[in-house]
């Protein structure tokens, strides 16, 4: 197995997709289905390489899960992927204001998500 990935995602379809791509690039995948939960499984997990959240979710969103995560030292430097269907403007400045290091818009392409995680952790 290779490096580690957790996705965040309340969506059963678009997990089981993100993690299905990923382990096809042989790599490793922790799953959450929100950002309350994805903070759980974050402190509970070693070795987290990136993250990939969606925006729009119930408890706490992908904006303030980010927020959450750059508080943490071991993470403040953890490239952070927003895989969402939003796609304006406004929410990108919003997620880059919170610490995002990409933005991929769903539908996502499998080949693409697998090429933008391999350039954040070659």
């Amino acid at each position: 197995m290779g490096k580690k990935i957790l996705i965040v995602d309340d969506s059963n379809t678009a997990r089981a997709s993100v993690e299905y791509t990923l382990k096809k690039g042989e790599y490793e995948v922790v799953s959450a289905d929100d950002g309350v939960n994805g903070l759980a499984k974050l402190k509970e997990t070693t070795n987290v390489s990136m993250i990939i959240t969606d925006l729009n979710m119930p408890k706490m969103d992908g904006i303030e899960f980010i927020k959450h995560v750059r508080t943490i030292d071991e993470h403040k430097y953890t490239p952070i992927l927003m895989l969402t269907t939003e796609s304006q403007d406004e929410k990108k400045k919003q997620g880059k204001e919170a610490g995002a290091s990409g933005w991929l818009v769903k539908p996502f392409n499998p080949t693409q998500l697998l090429d933008v995680v391999k350039r954040f952790i070659s």
